[in-house]
């Protein structure tokens, strides 16, 4: 299969910027017959940032010119791909709790030693800001050069405001650099610091009346959430913080009912969150409280993967009520130092039994939908010009590789990045 090739067009008024033409499209748009949305042989027409035509390409108008035209015969075209859960930018690395676990520990065992989160804090805290963003930069960077276009940071390794707000000025940082949008998630509610022990009342008071205000008022964030859990919050302490955000405007996600069922779900649907995340113990009433929200369910198959999850989210009965099930990497130091969104869409079948056009569908157009970003994640007109280009023969190759990156080229917004670009 070839690569793109480009040409100039001479035409002195061209109807776009650019134009691709000889790629099959999977415009995630539908579910179904066709699958993927199928338009074989397409044609797609982009001004400025935005997708101005699409279609076959028999269809072109006859007048159709562009200042660029990248011609590529046999490939595909998705929707950029979407990471709509990580949380990339931190120091330091937890091989050891790795090395731990092996030898029979439990994630919560190690979180009560003194590991687990906070030992990234300690790392996160000590490292300066230039430090934060080179460590975070060889991350992003691997996902971006796998079709991913759009990226969610969250923070949670600073836990108290200055450091909190310091990561996400990093996380914004870093995307510019790489050439990825970022939307910042501010995870002040992951874990009780050290200087709070015993005391997570009085952390989550100010994580309601200073840093959510802080992070806020700054413009820095986009969204809130909160590890709902045993060993993290109550639900009653993460009402209170989505009560906090909701009095600023900001949309709410959660970490919900991963390690059991806690009620989660429930709770994230009564604030009609944009997403609830990991979902392994989330039971009946659950799936419908999302359901009836319209809270999209994030399913995150590295963390199961790394923790030997054995119970595995409720995908039957998140299908039968019609809920949204978007795929990410959870990319962190401890419970998933994944940096492969490819990697988790072969997870996602293999582990949680999605087809392929459901797990390409969960890393595009319900992924967006989980970071409430309507413009992007599916390939029709006026939609966002996010586009990821691929050496395959079918969609379901993206699903059915284990290792490899046939991605051979990405728009960002309307902008082709060359080659050797990050």
């Amino acid at each position: 299969m070839s690569r793109p090739t480009q040409s100039m067009s001479r035409t002195p008024r061209p109807m776009f910027d650019v134009l691709i033409t000889g790629a099959h499209l999977a415009t995630m748009t539908q579910s179904g017959d066709p699958p993927y949305g199928t338009i074989r042989d397409g044609a797609i027409g982009v001004e400025g940032a935005r997708i101005a035509w699409i279609g076959a390409e028999r269809d072109l108008p006859r007048e159709a010119s562009a200042r660029r035209l990248l011609h590529i015969p046999g490939a595909w075209a998705t929707p950029g791909l979407v990471d709509c859960h990580t949380h990339l930018v931190y120091a330091g690395n937890r091989a050891d709790e790795f090395e731990a676990r092996q030898r029979g520990a439990t994630y919560a065992e190690i979180a009560k030693q003194g590991g687990g989160i906070n030992a990234t804090v300690r790392a996160t805290r000590a490292a300066t800001d230039d430090e934060l963003v080179s460590a975070s930069r060889s991350r992003l960077a691997a996902l971006a050069a796998e079709g991913v276009t759009t990226v969610e940071i969250k923070s949670g390794y600073g836990l108290d405001t200055a450091n909190e707000c310091r990561q996400l000025r990093a996380a914004r940082r870093v995307a510019d650099e790489v050439g990825v949008d970022v939307r910042t998630t501010l995870l002040a509610a992951h874990a009780v610091p050290p200087e709070y022990s015993g005391r997570a009342d009085d952390y989550i008071e100010q994580v309601c009346t200073e840093t959510i205000p802080a992070a806020a008022g700054a413009g820095l964030v986009d969204a809130v959430d909160a590890f709902c859990e045993t060993i993290g919050f109550s639900v009653e302490q993460t009402r209170r913080v989505f009560t906090a955000a909701r009095e600023h405007g900001l949309p709410v996600k959660l970490h919900a009912d991963q390690l059991s069922d806690y009620g989660g779900a429930a709770l994230a649907a009564e604030f009609n969150a944009l997403s609830a995340d990991h979902l392994e113990y989330t039971n009946d009433d659950g799936v419908a409280a999302l359901a009836r929200a319209g809270t999209v369910a994030v399913l995150l198959p590295g963390a199961f993967y790394a923790l030997r999850e054995k119970r595995a989210p409720p995908v039957a009965a998140l299908r039968a009520a019609h809920v949204s099930i978007a795929i990410a990497t959870d990319c962190n130091p401890g419970t998933s130092p994944v940096t492969s969104m490819l990697l988790m869409l072969n997870m996602a079948c293999m582990l949680f039994a999605l087809t392929p056009a459901e797990a390409l569908a969960g890393a595009t157009r319900h992924a967006a939908r989980a970071l409430g970003c309507g413009d992007r994640g599916t390939l029709a007109l006026g939609q966002r010009a996010d586009i990821a280009l691929w050496a395959i023969a079918t969609p379901a190759e993206l699903s059915y590789r284990i290792g490899g990156n046939p991605c051979i080229g990405v728009m960002r917004a309307g902008r082709i990045v060359e080659r050797g670009e990050r």
